[in-house]
């Protein structure tokens, strides 16, 4: 089969990767040509995931994206949250409805904080054929060909079954998934909780306060989920709990990264710096937050950790008027 994806991050690079391992034919498309450029020339992504060889079978193209459209049969979105919807008006001319969506992007779109699915159907269509991919999925770990399971969520049983089978492979697990909503809203919240656990790891806590905002920060995730229509039994699985613990517990992590810098005092600028690459985390909690207000859904490590980027009350504060909450029923 034939894949397109659309960014050369760290995750697109190595989604990339994976497919042609498989022996689909692969392009990718980036915006900077010089990169794709050199990335060509010289089988490597030197910035996100340098030491991997790229095999032959990737080609590495930027500017027209019709030309890159019209080669191939499955469209993967591996961009930033913030640039999705862009990106979508990008393609659009140029996508036809025998053609499948999937995207490997985790977040809300930051001007209405709708589901990435809903921004989907807004520009697309309502018929088109989309899927989302997401999971415990460190982008360097997949390169590196170890051991991984995922969840494959679409609105067509079929072609969800179709597309495990393109992306499976012995050390590439895929689970098929009817609930979209779910495995969004999971990807979404995980990034910030592990700002929250980074923060706490900062501030000095131990693994009891890390594991009590990992537990209680899958209760929030669940209760958002619920409401607006995922299933409780996703939130439990690889596109929630397992997403989360990935995230929060290894330093691989840029949300969890970010979230330690804080928590040591650092700015938001320089942690940034410091990165050098998109910590997600940042703007989904803005977006998290308005729609906790919006549903009316008790969400109080999101509440803070919004506070704590947005309204620059300090990390120690936070953790004070987050343990100083009245005590409450664990399953209210």
């Amino acid at each position: 089969m034939s894949f397109l994806i659309i960014g050369a991050g760290s995750w697109g690079s190595a989604t990339a990767l994976h497919l042609a391992r498989l022996n689909h034919d692969v392009t990718v498309w980036g915006r900077d040509a010089a990169q794709m450029e050199n990335m060509e020339k010289k089988r490597e992504n030197k910035k996100y995931l340098p030491g991997i060889i790229l095999p032959k079978n990737i080609v590495f193209i930027s500017g027209d994206i019709e030309k890159a459209m019209g080669h191939a049969e499955n469209i993967i979105l591996a961009v930033p949250s913030h640039v999705f919807r862009e990106m979508l008006y990008k393609i659009k001319p140029y996508f036809s409805h025998d053609k499948t969506l999937i995207w490997i992007t985790k977040g809300l779109d930051p001007e209405t904080h709708e589901l990435l699915h809903q921004v989907v159907q807004e520009i697309l269509g309502d018929t088109v054929k989309l899927a989302i991919l997401s999971g415990p999925s460190f982008a360097k770990e997949v390169a590196n060909d170890l051991p991984t399971a995922v969840t494959l969520a679409s609105n067509d049983k079929k072609l969800a079954e179709k597309l495990v089978h393109l992306f499976h492979s012995p050390h590439f697990r895929v689970y098929a998934s009817a609930d979209i909503k779910g495995v969004e809203i999971g990807g979404a919240v995980k990034n910030v909780l592990a700002i929250a656990v980074g923060i706490a790891q900062g501030l000095g806590c131990g693994a009891n306060a890390q594991a009590a905002l990992i537990t209680r920060g899958l209760a929030e995730m669940m209760r958002l989920g619920r409401a607006l229509g995922g299933n409780s039994e996703t939130f439990m699985g690889l596109s929630g709990m397992g997403d989360l613990v990935l995230t929060c517990t290894n330093d691989q992590s840029r949300n969890r990264r970010f979230g330690i810098a804080i928590g040591m005092g650092i700015s938001q600028e320089k942690a940034l710096e410091n990165i050098g690459q998109v910590v997600e985390g940042i703007q989904t909690t803005n977006e998290i937050y308005n729609l906790a207000k919006k549903y009316n859904i008790d969400m109080p490590i999101t509440e803070h950790i919004y506070k704590v980027l947005y309204q620059h009350i300090s990390p120690a504060k936070a953790l004070d008027d987050l343990l100083a909450r009245e005590p409450k029923d664990e399953h209210r």
